[in-house]
């Protein structure tokens, strides 16, 4: 998930700036993943209200979920079904050391 430091339930409430750090921190993210885990594609998603599904209501977050061909759907993947066969410690902790090593702006 990329979330903004700005405690908001909504995208009107972002500046110009906060809208495009948050946009190229997902990118960052999502590169930082193919990296690591060569995906063959990616959902990325962001609900907004707790009708859309939005499991805290008041911050908004991106989902960025790494897919391959053949995995489960996407509902599966969110709902706290394992399809990794990594620990997502040991993942959090890959993803961490590539994210800090690349000095690029995002």
């Amino acid at each position: 998930m990329v979330v903004p430091y700005k405690e908001t339930s909504d995208l009107n409430q972002l500046n110009d700036n906060e809208l495009l750090d948050l946009m190229l921190l997902t990118r960052k993210c999502i590169n930082a993943l193919k990296k690591l885990m060569n995906p063959d594609g990616f959902n990325v998603g962001i609900n907004l209200g707790k009708v859309a599904g939005a499991g805290i209501v008041n911050h908004l977050h991106i989902h960025v979920v790494p897919r391959w061909n053949g995995d489960t759907n996407f509902m599966p993947v969110i709902a706290q079904t394992s399809v990794l066969p990594q620990a997502l410690s040991e993942l959090a902790n890959q993803l961490r050391t590539i994210i800090e090593n690349d000095h690029a702006q995002y």
